[in-house]
């Protein structure tokens, strides 16, 4: 396997890296970021994601060094796949797994013709209000500060774009998707949205993202394979 030279990572490097389960996305970024300097005895080097995934997702993850980390934001525009499963029937305040349900619904009305119906109602261009349990800012701070505190914000709507949005496997309560969607859609906002359409709960019990622009998670490496791309033995620049 090809190692990195600190010459590759100062010029600019997109790593294709796919994010463990219950890692911050800042978390995987300071760990390259940490492993370069290590490796090449240096003080610094430039290291930024182009996309947040939530921790309890997984999948791709764009990290930019050096002097491509001025391309984060026309990476971060990208359209991005998502593949992953809902449970119907729930709901909880942070719309996926990070925290308790707080409300249980009736699914014996939902069939599968339903379901593939509501469908339709988050294609094109949608209004959609991102979770409170999000790192979005108001007012300067992010919007899971006031939501584990208890305090109650007004969050805005937002336009975002659905390309597609397929439904893979019906076994109720659970249903897996495949989402095709523009920057800034939540998916956890898209899946609790989906279940009110049902007149039941929804939350979002796992993600992955698959795709960002023609970037696959196939192409992607572990941390493991990044770590084994590194020279063994700290350098001096």
């Amino acid at each position: 396997m090809k190692q990195f030279s600190l010459d590759d990572f100062k010029n600019g490097q997109l790593l294709l890296l796919e994010k463990p389960l219950e890692w911050t996305s800042f978390q995987l970024v300071n760990k390259v970021r940490w492993l370069i300097k290590k490796s090449y005895g240096i003080k610094k080097i430039k290291v930024g994601h182009a996309g947040t995934l939530d921790p309890l997702a997984t999948g791709l993850l764009l990290i930019c060094t050096g002097k491509f980390t001025k391309r984060i934001n026309e990476l971060q525009g990208l359209e991005k796949e998502y593949t992953g499963t809902f449970t119907l029937g729930a709901t909880t305040p942070s719309y996926d797994l990070e925290t308790e349900i707080d409300q249980t619904f009736e699914t014996k009305h939902l069939t599968e013709e339903k379901l593939r119906e509501a469908t339709k109602q988050f294609t094109g261009t949608i209004e959609q209000y991102p979770p409170v349990f999000s790192a979005l800012k108001k007012e300067g701070k992010r919007l899971y500060e006031y939501a584990r505190k208890g305090e109650e914000v007004k969050i805005d709507s937002r336009e975002v774009s659905i390309s597609s949005f397929s439904l893979t496997r019906i076994a109720l309560p659970e249903v897996d998707f495949k989402v095709t969607c523009s920057k800034g859609t939540y998916i956890r906002s898209l899946v609790h949205d989906f279940g009110k359409a049902l007149n039941s709960g929804a939350h979002l019990s796992a993600l992955k993202r698959t795709k960002i622009g023609d970037f696959a998670i196939e192409n992607a490496m572990s941390l493991e394979e990044f770590i084994d791309k590194l020279p063994p033995k700290p350098q001096q620049e």
